[in-house]
């Protein structure tokens, strides 16, 4: 007489399926990523006498605590040991990269701007203003890339696809701008479109660097070189500059991400980048 078992498989527990489930895992990797450096930022405040924080140190910092955090995050959730997205071999190279790439962008409607008569320098502020700026752009382009390409495109792409993943870039990029001053419909088609350029900057290397260094020398350029509002904020860079015409034009106050020149730069970036990582 033989007896056989019945074999009862495993029903993952609700705990496992909650913490597992993708909206779940971006919203606490927005969280893990953001909340560093939002308690940094406000302890080094509180904490941290204003002439000891000169020089922007606590901006690097906040980003260092957000990358860890990250890391953390990645390595509880996903059990990876190995970050791919972050890994350094390689790093400074596609880095330079994106910030050549952002730099050039940026000259390019710059150039634009100038040919309509929408774009000249006026004046020039203290040239120090330059390494003012920097640390803060430094820490803007790593925590921005790492929500919205590394956490939520990345999450995104791996359930429901690319096509989903860049979809939702366009409309989450462009809704996390929309608080910002001199928002327009142009401005929110341009900064969506900056998202999915971003995102396509990510699809081509499979790494963060590249598109860090991207938002990073756009949006140095315009805030620390030239004195250009940057999606609403407040124009602080060395070369004064006089942007007149019809804010279609030049952008009004949310600065050069709301003018017509930046949408056809930065689509068609878009297009050669995404057609590129297509091919490889």
């Amino acid at each position: 007489m033989s007896t056989t078992q019945q074999v009862i498989p495993s029903v993952p527990s609700f705990r496992n399926r909650f913490f597992s489930h993708p909206i779940t895992r971006m919203v606490l990797g927005v969280i893990a990523t953001l909340g560093p450096i939002t308690i940094t930022m406000i302890l080094a405040n509180i904490l941290i006498p204003k002439q000891l924080r000169a020089g922007g140190w606590t901006f690097l910092l906040a980003a260092a605590m957000s990358l860890l955090s990250y890391r953390w995050f990645v390595r509880r959730t996903e059990q990876r040991h190995t970050l791919a997205e972050l890994a350094l071999p390689g790093a400074a190279r596609e880095a330079g990269a994106g910030i050549a790439l952002g730099a050039i962008l940026g000259l390019i409607v710059a150039g634009l701007l100038a040919l309509a008569g929408a774009f000249s320098i006026t004046s020039s502020n203290d040239w120090t203003i330059v390494l003012k700026t920097l640390p803060e752009q430094v820490m803007v382009a790593i925590f921005e890339e790492l929500i919205f390409r590394a956490v939520l495109f990345r999450i995104t792409e791996q359930r429901w696809g690319t096509r989903a993943a860049l979809v939702s870039s366009f409309i989450l990029f462009a809704l996390a701008h929309m608080p910002n001053e001199g928002i327009s419909v142009l401005a929110v088609v341009i900064t969506g479109v900056a998202g999915v350029t971003l995102s396509a900057a990510y699809l081509l290397t499979r790494r963060l660097w590249l598109p860090i260094g991207l938002h990073f020398g756009w949006n140095y350029l315009f805030d620390g070189v030239f004195a250009v509002p940057v999606s609403g904020h407040a124009a602080r860079g060395w070369l004064q500059v006089s942007m007149p015409g019809p804010d279609w034009l030049s952008g009004g106050h949310y600065g050069v991400e709301a003018s017509a020149a930046t949408l056809i730069v930065w689509a068609t970036t878009t297009l050669i980048l995404l057609h590129r990582a297509r091919q490889k």
